[in-house]
Protein backbone atom coordinates (compact mmCIF):
# COMPACT_ATOMS: atom_id res chain seq x y z
CA UNK A 1 0.00 0.00 0.00
CA UNK A 2 2.14 3.28 -1.27
CA UNK A 3 2.25 5.84 1.55
CA UNK A 4 1.20 3.41 4.00
CA UNK A 5 2.42 5.54 6.99
CA UNK A 6 0.21 8.90 6.13
CA UNK A 7 -3.45 6.72 7.09
CA UNK A 8 -4.33 6.60 10.16
CA UNK A 9 -5.07 3.10 11.40
CA UNK A 10 -8.20 1.94 13.21
CA UNK A 11 -9.40 -1.30 14.68
CA UNK A 12 -13.23 -2.25 13.85
CA UNK A 13 -15.39 -4.45 16.24
CA UNK A 14 -17.94 -6.27 15.05
CA UNK A 15 -20.98 -7.72 17.05
CA UNK A 16 -21.51 -11.48 16.78
CA UNK A 17 -25.16 -10.22 16.39
CA UNK A 18 -23.94 -8.33 13.23
CA UNK A 19 -23.53 -11.83 11.31
CA UNK A 20 -26.34 -14.11 13.47
CA UNK A 21 -29.41 -12.13 14.08
CA UNK A 22 -32.21 -12.46 16.72
CA UNK A 23 -35.19 -14.60 15.77
CA UNK A 24 -33.15 -16.12 12.63
CA UNK A 25 -31.78 -19.20 12.17
CA UNK A 26 -28.42 -18.56 11.79
CA UNK A 27 -27.61 -20.90 8.70
CA UNK A 28 -24.80 -20.20 7.23
CA UNK A 29 -26.49 -18.48 3.91
CA UNK A 30 -28.08 -15.86 6.62
CA UNK A 31 -24.83 -15.51 7.83
CA UNK A 32 -22.63 -14.57 4.79
CA UNK A 33 -25.74 -12.24 3.83
CA UNK A 34 -25.50 -10.67 7.15
CA UNK A 35 -21.82 -10.40 7.01
CA UNK A 36 -22.17 -8.65 3.45
CA UNK A 37 -24.18 -6.21 4.83
CA UNK A 38 -22.22 -5.62 8.00
CA UNK A 39 -19.19 -4.55 6.08
CA UNK A 40 -20.81 -1.82 4.08
CA UNK A 41 -19.28 0.85 6.51
CA UNK A 42 -15.88 -1.02 6.53
CA UNK A 43 -15.57 -0.89 2.83
CA UNK A 44 -15.88 2.94 3.21
CA UNK A 45 -13.38 3.16 5.99
CA UNK A 46 -11.09 1.46 3.71
CA UNK A 47 -11.84 3.48 0.59
CA UNK A 48 -10.82 6.32 2.89
CA UNK A 49 -7.41 4.82 3.13
CA UNK A 50 -7.19 3.37 6.69
CA UNK A 51 -5.48 0.95 7.75
CA UNK A 52 -7.51 -1.44 9.94
CA UNK A 53 -7.85 -4.62 11.68
CA UNK A 54 -11.28 -5.75 12.19
CA UNK A 55 -12.65 -7.74 15.21
CA UNK A 56 -16.18 -9.64 16.06
CA UNK A 57 -18.35 -11.41 18.52
CA UNK A 58 -18.76 -14.88 18.46
CA UNK A 59 -21.97 -15.33 21.17
CA UNK A 60 -24.67 -16.45 19.01
CA UNK A 61 -22.05 -19.00 17.33
CA UNK A 62 -20.64 -20.50 20.39
CA UNK A 63 -23.63 -21.32 21.56
CA UNK A 64 -25.09 -23.12 18.85
CA UNK A 65 -21.45 -24.63 18.46
CA UNK A 66 -21.85 -25.67 21.70
CA UNK A 67 -25.73 -27.47 21.11
CA UNK A 68 -23.64 -29.13 18.93
CA UNK A 69 -21.29 -30.91 20.95
CA UNK A 70 -24.02 -31.81 22.89
CA UNK A 71 -25.90 -33.63 20.37
CA UNK A 72 -23.00 -35.45 19.12
CA UNK A 73 -21.15 -36.67 22.65
CA UNK A 74 -22.10 -40.48 22.10
CA UNK A 75 -20.70 -40.59 18.44
CA UNK A 76 -17.71 -38.47 18.63
CA UNK A 77 -15.18 -36.99 21.26
CA UNK A 78 -16.42 -33.45 22.61
CA UNK A 79 -14.47 -30.10 21.92
CA UNK A 80 -13.57 -27.97 24.72
CA UNK A 81 -14.78 -24.53 24.71
CA UNK A 82 -11.13 -23.09 24.11
CA UNK A 83 -10.64 -25.08 21.14
CA UNK A 84 -14.29 -23.73 20.15
CA UNK A 85 -13.66 -20.52 20.15
CA UNK A 86 -10.29 -21.39 17.75
CA UNK A 87 -12.44 -22.90 15.25
CA UNK A 88 -15.07 -20.06 15.22
CA UNK A 89 -12.09 -17.59 15.33
CA UNK A 90 -10.72 -19.43 11.75
CA UNK A 91 -14.38 -20.03 9.99
CA UNK A 92 -16.12 -16.44 10.91
CA UNK A 93 -13.16 -15.31 9.97
CA UNK A 94 -13.74 -16.89 6.43
CA UNK A 95 -16.78 -15.15 6.17
CA UNK A 96 -15.94 -11.75 6.84
CA UNK A 97 -12.35 -12.24 4.39
CA UNK A 98 -13.99 -13.33 1.92
CA UNK A 99 -17.00 -11.14 1.58
CA UNK A 100 -14.64 -8.08 2.47
CA UNK A 101 -12.35 -9.31 -0.94
CA UNK A 102 -15.51 -9.31 -3.19
CA UNK A 103 -16.72 -6.44 -1.32
CA UNK A 104 -13.41 -4.20 -2.25
CA UNK A 105 -12.97 -5.67 -5.87
CA UNK A 106 -16.20 -4.41 -7.03
CA UNK A 107 -15.18 -0.61 -5.70
CA UNK A 108 -11.67 -1.17 -7.55
CA UNK A 109 -9.72 -1.07 -4.05
CA UNK A 110 -6.57 -3.32 -4.20
CA UNK A 111 -6.06 -4.17 -0.56
CA UNK A 112 -4.76 -7.27 0.99
CA UNK A 113 -7.26 -9.30 3.55
CA UNK A 114 -6.06 -11.80 5.84
CA UNK A 115 -7.83 -13.87 8.79
CA UNK A 116 -4.86 -14.15 11.60
CA UNK A 117 -6.02 -16.37 14.91
CA UNK A 118 -4.92 -14.78 17.71
CA UNK A 119 -4.42 -15.75 21.38
CA UNK A 120 -5.14 -13.37 24.18
CA UNK A 121 -3.49 -13.58 27.65
CA UNK A 122 -5.36 -13.50 30.61
CA UNK A 123 -4.29 -13.65 34.12
CA UNK A 124 -4.90 -17.44 35.21
CA UNK A 125 -5.83 -16.31 39.21
CA UNK A 126 -8.80 -14.51 37.60
CA UNK A 127 -11.90 -13.90 39.92
CA UNK A 128 -13.71 -15.03 37.07
CA UNK A 129 -11.82 -18.01 36.62
CA UNK A 130 -12.63 -19.11 39.97
CA UNK A 131 -16.81 -17.76 39.84
CA UNK A 132 -17.57 -17.85 36.09
CA UNK A 133 -20.84 -16.23 36.01
CA UNK A 134 -20.61 -15.83 31.99
CA UNK A 135 -24.11 -17.71 30.65
CA UNK A 136 -23.10 -20.37 27.25
CA UNK A 137 -24.76 -22.37 25.23
CA UNK A 138 -28.57 -24.10 25.44
CA UNK A 139 -30.97 -24.07 28.14
CA UNK A 140 -31.86 -27.12 30.22
CA UNK A 141 -34.38 -28.01 32.21
CA UNK A 142 -34.69 -27.56 35.96
CA UNK A 143 -34.78 -31.80 36.65
CA UNK A 144 -31.59 -32.11 34.25
CA UNK A 145 -29.40 -29.71 35.96
CA UNK A 146 -28.10 -32.39 38.86
CA UNK A 147 -27.62 -34.80 36.31
CA UNK A 148 -25.28 -32.39 34.35
CA UNK A 149 -23.43 -31.08 37.47
CA UNK A 150 -22.73 -34.89 38.69
CA UNK A 151 -21.89 -36.61 34.64
CA UNK A 152 -20.18 -33.34 32.92
CA UNK A 153 -18.83 -31.25 35.91
CA UNK A 154 -20.60 -28.31 34.39
CA UNK A 155 -21.49 -25.64 36.30
CA UNK A 156 -25.03 -24.38 35.94
CA UNK A 157 -26.76 -21.18 37.16
CA UNK A 158 -30.40 -19.84 36.39
CA UNK A 159 -30.64 -17.46 33.34
CA UNK A 160 -33.87 -15.11 35.10
CA UNK A 161 -36.90 -15.23 33.33
CA UNK A 162 -35.17 -18.20 30.87
CA UNK A 163 -33.98 -21.22 32.00
CA UNK A 164 -30.98 -23.11 33.31
CA UNK A 165 -27.76 -22.23 31.72
CA UNK A 166 -24.24 -23.08 32.15
CA UNK A 167 -21.83 -20.38 33.44
CA UNK A 168 -18.03 -19.95 32.10
CA UNK A 169 -15.14 -17.76 32.96
CA UNK A 170 -14.90 -14.55 31.09
CA UNK A 171 -12.06 -12.98 32.30
CA UNK A 172 -10.35 -9.76 31.39
CA UNK A 173 -7.84 -9.86 28.63
CA UNK A 174 -4.23 -8.49 29.28
CA UNK A 175 -2.22 -9.13 26.02
CA UNK A 176 -2.52 -10.36 22.08
CA UNK A 177 0.05 -12.70 21.68
CA UNK A 178 0.64 -12.41 17.66
CA UNK A 179 -0.18 -8.17 18.11
CA UNK A 180 3.42 -7.52 16.89
CA UNK A 181 2.74 -9.73 13.51
CA UNK A 182 -0.61 -8.17 13.31
CA UNK A 183 1.03 -4.47 13.65
CA UNK A 184 3.30 -5.09 10.87
CA UNK A 185 0.70 -6.69 8.61
CA UNK A 186 -1.32 -3.31 9.28
CA UNK A 187 0.96 -0.97 8.84
CA UNK A 188 2.03 -2.05 5.85
CA UNK A 189 -1.50 -1.74 4.80
CA UNK A 190 -3.05 -4.97 4.78
CA UNK A 191 -6.42 -5.87 6.98
CA UNK A 192 -6.59 -8.22 9.31
CA UNK A 193 -9.61 -10.09 10.88
CA UNK A 194 -8.32 -10.89 14.00
CA UNK A 195 -9.28 -11.58 18.00
CA UNK A 196 -12.34 -12.91 17.14
CA UNK A 197 -14.76 -13.45 19.88
CA UNK A 198 -12.09 -11.85 22.14
CA UNK A 199 -9.42 -14.15 21.03
CA UNK A 200 -8.49 -17.73 21.91
CA UNK A 201 -8.26 -17.44 25.97
CA UNK A 202 -4.52 -18.67 27.38
CA UNK A 203 -2.43 -18.28 30.49
CA UNK A 204 1.19 -18.10 30.70
CA UNK A 205 3.07 -20.70 32.77
CA UNK A 206 6.16 -19.09 34.89
CA UNK A 207 8.48 -20.89 32.22
CA UNK A 208 6.80 -18.55 29.53
CA UNK A 209 4.54 -21.49 28.00
CA UNK A 210 1.37 -21.07 26.81
CA UNK A 211 -1.89 -23.23 28.06
CA UNK A 212 -5.60 -22.69 26.96
CA UNK A 213 -8.31 -21.90 29.27
CA UNK A 214 -11.82 -22.98 28.79
CA UNK A 215 -13.33 -19.58 28.79
CA UNK A 216 -14.76 -16.38 26.78
CA UNK A 217 -12.98 -13.08 26.39
CA UNK A 218 -15.28 -9.89 26.26
CA UNK A 219 -14.88 -9.34 22.24
CA UNK A 220 -14.93 -5.10 22.73
CA UNK A 221 -12.34 -5.46 25.83
CA UNK A 222 -9.88 -7.19 23.75
CA UNK A 223 -10.56 -5.07 20.89
CA UNK A 224 -9.29 -2.15 23.05
CA UNK A 225 -5.97 -4.33 24.18
CA UNK A 226 -5.44 -4.96 20.44
CA UNK A 227 -6.26 -1.38 19.60
CA UNK A 228 -3.56 -0.05 21.92
CA UNK A 229 -1.16 -2.73 20.87
CA UNK A 230 -1.10 -1.91 17.27
CA UNK A 231 -0.83 1.56 17.70
CA UNK A 232 -4.63 2.29 16.42
CA UNK A 233 -5.67 6.05 17.21
CA UNK A 234 -9.67 5.55 16.42
CA UNK A 235 -11.21 2.30 17.75
CA UNK A 236 -15.00 2.03 16.37
CA UNK A 237 -17.30 -0.82 18.10
CA UNK A 238 -20.34 -1.20 16.03
CA UNK A 239 -23.38 -2.84 17.99
CA UNK A 240 -27.07 -2.58 17.24
CA UNK A 241 -28.01 0.91 18.48
CA UNK A 242 -27.57 4.09 16.96
CA UNK A 243 -25.95 6.05 19.73
CA UNK A 244 -25.39 5.49 23.20
CA UNK A 245 -28.39 6.58 25.84
CA UNK A 246 -28.82 7.38 29.23
CA UNK A 247 -31.95 5.63 30.96
CA UNK A 248 -31.73 3.26 27.78
CA UNK A 249 -35.82 2.14 27.79
CA UNK A 250 -36.55 3.97 30.68
CA UNK A 251 -38.82 7.03 30.97
CA UNK A 252 -35.95 9.73 30.31
CA UNK A 253 -34.14 8.39 28.18
CA UNK A 254 -31.40 10.68 26.13
CA UNK A 255 -29.49 9.87 24.06
CA UNK A 256 -25.72 11.12 23.62
CA UNK A 257 -23.79 12.39 20.71
CA UNK A 258 -20.25 12.65 22.55
CA UNK A 259 -18.87 11.77 25.91
CA UNK A 260 -15.69 12.49 27.64
CA UNK A 261 -13.82 9.27 29.74
CA UNK A 262 -13.94 11.34 32.76
CA UNK A 263 -17.95 11.43 31.65
CA UNK A 264 -17.98 7.76 30.78
CA UNK A 265 -16.80 6.59 33.61
CA UNK A 266 -19.35 8.68 35.74
CA UNK A 267 -22.30 7.03 34.27
CA UNK A 268 -20.46 3.72 34.33
CA UNK A 269 -19.58 3.94 38.09
CA UNK A 270 -23.95 5.28 38.65
CA UNK A 271 -25.02 1.58 36.61
CA UNK A 272 -26.13 3.50 33.28
CA UNK A 273 -24.47 0.85 31.46
CA UNK A 274 -25.34 -2.69 32.11
CA UNK A 275 -22.71 -5.07 32.39
CA UNK A 276 -24.56 -7.58 29.88
CA UNK A 277 -24.98 -5.24 27.26
CA UNK A 278 -23.53 -1.64 26.50
CA UNK A 279 -20.86 -1.63 29.86
CA UNK A 280 -17.83 -3.50 28.30
CA UNK A 281 -17.96 -1.13 25.43
CA UNK A 282 -18.09 1.93 27.36
CA UNK A 283 -15.17 0.21 29.59
CA UNK A 284 -13.35 -0.45 26.19
CA UNK A 285 -13.55 3.07 24.63
CA UNK A 286 -12.54 4.69 28.05
CA UNK A 287 -9.43 1.62 28.07
CA UNK A 288 -8.42 2.51 24.79
CA UNK A 289 -8.60 6.62 24.60
CA UNK A 290 -6.63 6.52 28.62
CA UNK A 291 -4.08 4.72 26.79
CA UNK A 292 -3.83 7.44 24.03
CA UNK A 293 -6.03 6.36 21.42
CA UNK A 294 -7.48 10.18 19.95
CA UNK A 295 -11.30 9.04 19.49
CA UNK A 296 -13.93 5.69 19.97
CA UNK A 297 -17.34 5.62 18.17
CA UNK A 298 -20.06 3.44 19.33
CA UNK A 299 -22.47 2.88 16.48
CA UNK A 300 -24.76 0.38 15.26
CA UNK A 301 -23.26 -2.51 12.14
CA UNK A 302 -25.49 -0.39 9.49
CA UNK A 303 -25.06 3.52 10.13
CA UNK A 304 -21.07 3.42 10.42
CA UNK A 305 -20.47 5.77 7.56
CA UNK A 306 -23.61 8.19 8.71
CA UNK A 307 -21.25 8.38 12.00
CA UNK A 308 -18.25 8.79 10.00
CA UNK A 309 -20.27 11.39 8.78
CA UNK A 310 -21.09 12.97 12.09
CA UNK A 311 -24.49 12.21 11.63
CA UNK A 312 -24.86 9.73 14.31
CA UNK A 313 -22.90 7.40 16.64
CA UNK A 314 -21.61 8.36 19.80
CA UNK A 315 -18.18 9.25 20.25
CA UNK A 316 -15.54 9.34 22.77
CA UNK A 317 -12.88 11.62 23.72
CA UNK A 318 -10.26 12.23 26.16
Amino acid sequence: MPGAADHPIAVVALGGNAITREFEEGDIYQQFANTRRALMGVADLIERGYRLAITHGNGPQVGHALMRVEQTRHLVPPIPLGVIVADLEGGMGYMIEQSLINKLLLRGIRREVVTLLAQVVVDRNDPSIRHPTKFVGPFYRQEEVAELVEKRGYLIREDPGRGYRRVVPSPRPQQVVQANTIRRLVQEGTIVITAGGGGIPVYREEDGRLEGVDAVIDKDLASAVLAREIGATELYILTAVDRVALNFNKPGERFLDRLTIAGAQRYLAAGQFPQGSMGPKIEAAVQFIAAGGQKAIITSVERLSEALAGETGTTIVP
